[in-house]
Formats: structure tokens, C-alpha cells, sequence
């Protein structure tokens, strides 16, 4: 196998991990809490929180 070939499995390999990732954690409802968190930290940052 050629070192692009190998390369681009790895790539692919690492898109497919990172997908599943996305998933498990939406699943988790993950997003709801990342977003509330950043919503606490712009509104401290302007003064608000």
C-alpha cells in the first residue's frame, strides 16, 4: 500500500469517529448544556450574569 493510501483510511477512519462522537453526544442532549454554558459565559462577559 502506498503511504496516500494509508493516509487517506486514516482520514477517513478519524471522519467516522468524529461523526459517531457528534452523535453520542446529541443523543446525550449534550448540546443543550454546551449552549447554556455559553450563554452564561457571554452574558458575564457583558456584564449581565
Amino acid at each position: 500500500m502506498s503511504s496516500r493510501k494509508i493516509k487517506r483510511i486514516v482520514q477517513y477512519c478519524a471522519l467516522i469517529l468524529a461523526v459517531i462522537c457528534l452523535i453520542y453526544g446529541a443523543a446525550r442532549e449534550e448540546v443543550v448544556m454546551v449552549l447554556n454554558k455559553a450563554a452564561n459565559i457571554c452574558l458575564e462577559c457583558i456584564g449581565l450574569g
